[in-house]
């Protein structure tokens, strides 16, 4: 299990940006092998109250809170599994293309005309603000990308787009992000020149911005993010 730069940052993120911060904290609590009466007495309260938050009965947590969570698990794991540390590099798994943040919003509509894209579901959603992109391999992630690596191609926050290139009808990638806790603002499936429906309705479900792109050579896509980096 790897997080790239600092992991207190990357997990607030990915819990704070979630739609479900309860169950994704349960997850990466699961995720690093601690037990529930642990945490909670690192974090001074009592395990019914952690399970509370964990299973979404007690209203969402405060930014403080999450922190405190997110702190007290980086502590624990140091202290006992070391989990955060292993596994290769994100820069040396092969299913990764590029990633990275932008250093300011891009509306999704942007995003669009730069890939020379077709909107195919939630067109309504193209004034949504995108902070940073992932570009996988798709066929690679399916073989080498286990479940918690999954939730690294988000990197700092889950209101991204996410680029899966070698694609066929692309069902796998939509089905992939169906099961995820963390959800993409927005998708974009290079290759196929037709998109299968259950992909569509899968999109549409997540009230995502599904785009496909079919005209831009794979090379450049990694070329087309850097500029919109700068954006």
């Amino acid at each position: 299990m790897e997080l790239s730069g600092d992991p207190v940052i990357t997990l607030c993120g990915l819990i704070v940006t979630s739609g479900e911060p309860g169950g994704v904290m349960k997850f990466w609590r699961r995720q690093m092998n601690l037990k529930q009466t642990l945490l909670a007495k690192e974090l001074g309260i009592t395990s019914s109250v952690l399970s509370d938050y964990e299973s979404g009965r007690r209203s969402s947590p405060g930014i403080k809170f999450v922190r405190k969570y997110v702190e007290g698990l980086v502590k624990l794991d140091e202290e006992h599994n070391k989990l955060l540390g292993r596994g290769n590099e994100m820069s040396n798994r092969s299913a990764f293309m590029g990633m990275g943040e932008f250093g300011s919003p891009v509306p999704a509509k942007k995003i669009v005309e730069m890939v020379s894209g077709k909107v195919l579901t939630g067109k309504s959603l193209l004034g949504s603000s995108i902070h940073g992109y992932t570009i996988l391999d798709s066929i690679k992630a399916i073989y080498t990308l286990s479940g918690s690596d999954f939730y690294s191609v988000f990197g700092q926050t889950s209101e991204r787009v996410l680029i899966f290139t070698k694609v066929g009808l692309g069902r796998s990638p939509l089905i992939a992000i169906r099961v995820s806790q963390l959800k993409p603002r927005m998708v974009i499936l290079h290759g196929p020149s037709t998109v299968d429906q259950l992909a569509l309705d899968l999109a549409s479900r997540e009230k995502m911005v599904l785009v496909l792109s079919e005209h831009i050579p794979e090379h450049e896509l990694l070329e087309i993010f850097q500029k919109i980096k700068q954006y």
